[in-house]
This record gives C-alpha cells, structure tokens and sequence, in this order.
C-alpha cells in the first residue's frame, strides 16, 4: 500500500453559495506558493471556478473539449478509467499557472459523471466492496500521486456549493479545513447543516473503515477545523461596518454550537485550534479587485491597474493569511 505523502491538504468549504471559496482558495494557495511553498489546486468543482479564473476562454474550452482524449489534461481525464470502470486513475499532466510554484489540475463539467458514480458506490463501501472502495478513494489516490510527483508542500480542494457525494470524499481526504462566510443571515444559517454534515460523513466512514481490508489506501476520515474566513463585508474607518459586526458575533456563535461542538464530541482532533480563537482572517470587499484579478488570472495583488492602495492592501491579508495557517498546521 502506498504511504499517504506529508503534503497538507486542504479545501475551504460552506455549502453556501456566494461566500467566495474560489476567490479565497486561489489567493491563499498563490500566498502559500510565493512564500517558497509548493502547492497545487485540484479543481474538483464541475463549474470549473477555479480554472475559469486562472486561465483565458479559450484555453479552458480546449481543456474541455480535449479531456476525453489519450491526452486530456483536466481533472475528468484522470478519473474517467473509474468512473467508467475500467481501472485506477490516470496521472495527466498537471499545469502551470503565474505564479512559480503554484500548480492546477483543471476542473471539468464532466467530473459530475465521476459523482454519479459516488452516490452508486457509497453504499458498497459499507459492505466492503472493492468496487465502491476503488471508486470513493481514487480522487485521494490521484492527489497522493501528485504530491509525490511534484514534491508538493499544500494541495487544496476546490468544492462547488452543495453537501453531494463529490464534497462528502473531499472533506474526508483532507486533513483541515476552513469554513468561509459572508456577513449575512443566510451564512449564519447554513453551519446547522454544514455542521449536521459533516458529522454525518465522519461517523458513515468511521464504520466502513471498521469493516475494510486494512491493506486499502482508505481516507483519513478525519478532517480537522483549521478556522474561519469572513469576507466580502463593507468597512467603516478602521473595522466592519455595524451591520456586518452584527452578523459576524452570530456567526461565530452559530459556529460553535452547530460545528464546533458536535466535531468536539466525535473527538478533540477534530478541531485544531482554541475555539476562542476560531477566526483565521477577515478579508474586506474587494470590489472590482476582484473582477480583475480574475480577467488578468492572477491573484489580488498582481493585478494590473488596480488601486495601489487596495493591492498592497490584500497582499498583506492574504500573506498573513497564509502564515497563519502554516502555523496553525505546525501547532496542530
């Protein structure tokens, strides 16, 4: 059995639509990868987010077109053989982005065939099925295969905003995860379900481990709170403005009760850091920063022609971000 690779891997995950996973996922990883790390992102969301952002039309219209082929470079590539049931996966080339050392595996609206397949497997995996087991472990294995490949410091997930099959094995490969939110009622109210989740997974694999082959390469299963991300909020002098402020104490509290505590009673590992000091960053509203830096496909401080002082601005969030979270994983 192959040995699982120290690389760190990761995903920012809320089931929530609109709280900026992508845009916090690029800049983070690109942070990661400027400070010396190697890291690479493996879009495993079938809108193809990341990817989007990184690259031009055009190129992300030949990835697709080209990803059934022998030579096909995207995500779908690597994991049609099991989705279709006809091997392991398939180590495609992964590509380069702007930033040195800072790699992509390109996602592709295919890659919800593979999920398909998920959900029809779950269920085997309960009887110890070497089908559902191959099947459920081979988006880890892929990742395994990379980090020992390309020596990879970090490698972060991309999810899409739903609690599927595709999510559920992402969240039990990875080692951490941080939970982004905006400042509003509807993020508030998604960590009862985030949360309820989650441990749902947990608990589900705990009991398929209990009954597989011990020689499987299965998921980790345990998936360790690294923190919280508020972004996208207005500001006022200094701080949050009063009606984001408000919802930012709820979320917190919310946070605690539905995801904190139930990770807390499944196991202490489950939550990395003092739940006092949950919060990992704060990242303002960008505004058109961010529009930009996804037209130019690079990260919020690279962008050409933004406002100098906004640029020097999320170079800063996003540098201490990514200190931060070594530190958090080295203290872990």
């Amino acid at each position: 059995m192959t040995e699982r690779h120290k690389a760190a891997r990761l995903t920012i995950y809320n089931h929530k639509g609109g709280v900026g996973k992508t845009t916090l996922t690029v800049n983070l990883a690109s942070a990661l990868a400027e400070q010396g790390h190697r890291v690479l992102l493996i879009d495993s969301d079938p809108q193809c987010n990341i990817t989007s952002c990184l690259y031009e039309d055009s190129v992300v219209d030949d990835l697709l077109e080209n990803s059934d082929k022998k030579n096909g470079e995207t995500v779908w590539s690597a994991l049609k053989p099991v989705a279709e049931g006809d091997g392991s996966f398939r180590g495609v080339k992964i590509n380069e982005t702007s930033v040195d050392g800072l790699y992509l595996l390109p996602g592709d609206i295919r890659l919800s065939e593979y999920e398909i397949e998920l959900s029809d497997n779950w269920s085997d995996c309960f009887q110890g099925k070497k089908r559902g087991l191959n099947v459920t472990t081979s988006l880890s294995m892929l990742a395994n295969y990379y980090a020992q490949a390309y020596e990879l410091d970090f490698i972060f997930f991309d999810t899409g905003p739903n609690i599927g099959p595709l999510n559920r094995i992402i969240l039990l490969d990875c080692d951490y995860f941080l939970v982004p939110g905006a400042c509003d009622l509807f993020s508030v109210r998604a960590l009862k379900t985030l949360g309820a989740s989650l441990t749902k997974w947990i608990k589900g694999w705990e009991t398929i481990r209990s009954g597989a082959r011990k020689d499987f390469p299965l998921l980790q299963g345990s998936p360790a709170f690294l923190g919280y991300v508020l972004q996208g909020f207005r500001v006022y002098g200094q701080g949050m403005a009063q009606s984001p402020s408000r919802y930012h104490a709820k979320f917190d509290k919310e946070l605690r009760t539905s995801l904190l505590k139930p990770l807390e009673r499944i196991s202490g590992d489950l939550v990395a850091v003092p739940v006092a000091k949950a919060k990992l960053e704060e990242v303002k509203n960008f505004a058109h920063l961010v529009q930009k830096s996804q037209e130019q496909g690079v990260p919020l401080w690279r962008v050409q022609g933004g406002p100098e002082y906004q640029v020097m601005e999320a170079k800063k969030v996003f540098y201490s971000m990514a200190r931060k979270l070594k530190r958090r994983i080295k203290e872990a």
